[in-house]
């Protein structure tokens, strides 16, 4: 009895040893990228232009007008959350297609001689080959 004890346990050791060693030399998934950026204008009195850029891929890009960031009157919050759902409409559209976030970088950038300026966010998404 202690010699099938002993067999069982030996071939679920070896079961286990080969299970891990199937498991652990799997391969690294092969993803491609696509990066979107948009630019919020801080130009003041609301002159700027904003835009949201997409990188498709093969030399293609798309452009799509989003709200600057201040009017005439100044700061407008509405245009902000207008941009924010922009930008989750996009995320959304491309999470359809199999695109998922894996990289956010943001930036500003504001010369000192006429107070106006951007503010660039760049995504950056990745998904399986």
């Amino acid at each position: 009895m202690k010699n099938i004890t002993n067999s069982i346990f030996v071939l679920g050791l070896c079961f286990a040893l080969v299970a891990s060693i199937f498991a652990f030399n799997t391969p690294a998934p092969n993803y491609e990228h696509l990066t979107f950026t948009t630019i919020e204008s801080i130009v003041p009195g609301g002159t700027g232009r904003s835009r949201l850029l997409i990188d498709g891929g093969n030399g293609n890009m798309d452009e799509q007008k989003i709200k600057n960031l201040y009017s005439i009157v100044g700061i407008k919050m509405e245009n902000i959350f207008d941009n924010d759902q922009s930008v989750s409409e996009k995320l959304n559209d491309l999470s359809e297609e199999g695109w998922e976030l894996s990289f956010v970088s943001t930036g500003v950038q504001s010369p000192s001689d006429n107070g106006g300026g951007i503010y660039c966010t760049r995504y950056i998404l990745r998904r399986e080959k």
